[in-house]
């Protein structure tokens, strides 16, 4: 099993952590402090007169988008692999199985050191 988890580190670690990466960025976009938005954004998201919004709907001001916070979608689609086309979103999807597969292992791995060492008389569960 160790063997297996290194070998498939060793490719699909550059797909995690530019997964990471760009997963951190999208949420710092999102979470990013919109600025107020300018006089011409407001006027051309104005609705027309009379309307209301109707109910149950989530009607809002327009957001002042700039900086940071406009390159949300872009974070996103570079982190799910759209960005990249089918092969992409295969790789993101290939990357997203093998941490299921590091943490299986991983756990795995870490039974069978614990239970070697019971074996030898050391019922510690963690190791220095």
């Amino acid at each position: 099993m160790r063997k297996y988890h290194r070998w498939i580190t060793i490719f699909f670690g550059i797909f995690m952590l530019w997964m990471s990466v760009t997963g951190v960025l999208s949420h710092v976009a999102a979470l990013w402090p919109a600025g107020e938005p300018s006089a011409a954004t407001a006027a051309a998201a104005k609705p027309p007169e009379g309307w209301s919004c109707p109910e149950g709907w989530r009607c809002s001001p327009p957001r002042g988008d700039s900086g940071i916070k406009s390159m949300t979608g872009l974070f996103h689609h570079l982190h799910s692999g759209e960005e990249f086309g089918p092969v992409g979103t295969a790789i993101s999807l290939a990357s997203g199985f093998a941490l299921f597969f590091f943490a299986f292992s991983g756990l795995w791995m870490y039974i069978q050191m614990y239970l070697n060492r019971r074996k030898r008389g050391r019922s510690e569960m963690f190791w220095d």
